[in-house]
């Protein structure tokens, strides 16, 4: 099995296939698949009256936004549960059309997410995921062919999509495919617990842990740079620290720490998604190169194409 991180560290540097089948390898990713209301401010929020702004409908949930952003960097495969109403087959057909394997699960209503941006590209959610918290069955053809299988945190806090997602991560670990969780939120860990996420970590041991700064420091994982406390739980894993402008932190056990600059950015206007189009390119530079800091240079570059969108968009999105 490949679940060490000596292992994966110790891999070549391999093109995303089979080496029995020579068959493309697939980055999988489970999670949400919502709606997006994104209200750009043009102005300080007033409370009770009027605030100048602009709206804008995109597709949204962390998971299916690195489904999206990988689909367009090699074979991708998003797993969730989404309504059955109209609004979920738009979102599916759409990530269809980004060249994404959709698998998912249909009932309930489709969630809708609010998010509020500031004059500094800043955001605020306000989320109702709805069906996303739905996925109660994944079935293993669902995990044929994956070589890693990526996981937002947000999929842990609800029901029954939590006992879901940690099963089908036990089901992944025992067919040797690699896992990597984004932690998601410092809100999220507040309402799932900081002390039962990390119990959580050290019983999965996913490869990879990717998060930014705040939510490390808040987990005690890694703190002003350096591995915090908790560190030591996680022995197995590689521990990815972003910190926005500021350099990305790659932990990886048995290896010094390893720096690596982000490039300037010429425009940010809307954060949205910036920490999934840096998973979906980190993953998939890291399937295709087996190299860390290729990796994180790839994540910068997918993360740049998004800060300047609405949303998880690096393009026009509907008013």
């Amino acid at each position: 099995m490949r679940s060490t991180a000596a292992t994966l560290l110790s891999a070549d540097s391999s093109p995303r296939r089979s080496p029995a089948s020579g068959e493309p390898l697939v980055l999988g990713i489970i999670g949400d698949l919502v709606e997006d209301v994104v209200v750009w401010l043009a102005e300080p929020l007033r409370h009770g009256t009027d605030t100048a702004a602009e709206i804008f409908h995109t597709r949204g949930g962390s998971g299916a936004n690195v489904a999206s952003f990988a689909g367009r960097l090699g074979p991708t495969r998003f797993i969730g549960c989404v309504g059955n109403d109209h609004l979920g087959t738009l979102l599916v057909e759409g990530l269809e059309a980004e060249g994404v394997d959709v698998r998912v699960q249909r009932k309930h209503v489709t969630g809708t997410v609010i998010i509020l941006i500031d004059q500094d590209g800043e955001r605020s959610m306000v989320p109702n995921r709805a069906a996303a918290t739905m996925l109660d069955e994944v079935p293993d053809e669902w995990l044929d062919g994956l070589e890693l299988l990526h996981v937002s945190a947000y999929s842990f806090n609800g029901a029954p999509v939590g006992e879901t997602v940690i099963d089908v991560i036990r089901r992944a670990k025992q067919r040797g495919i690699l896992v990597s969780i984004d932690v998601s939120s410092t809100g999220m860990l507040a309402q799932y617990g900081i002390d039962r996420f990390l119990d959580l970590m050290a019983d999965l041991s996913p490869d990879f842990l990717i998060g930014n700064a705040s939510e490390m420091e808040c987990l005690g994982v890694v703190v002003d740079g350096q591995p915090g406390a908790v560190a030591a739980r996680l022995a197995n894993t590689i521990i990815v620290t972003k910190a926005g402008a500021d350099p990305t932190l790659v932990h990886a056990p048995g290896r010094e720490p390893l720096t690596v600059a982000v490039p300037p950015v010429p425009e940010v206007r809307d954060l949205t998604g910036a920490g999934d189009a840096f998973a979906a390119g980190f993953l998939t530079s890291y399937l295709a190169s087996r190299d860390l800091q290729k990796a994180c240079v790839g994540g910068h570059a997918s993360a740049a194409l998004v800060l300047a969108s609405p949303g998880a968009s690096s393009g026009a999105a509907s008013k």
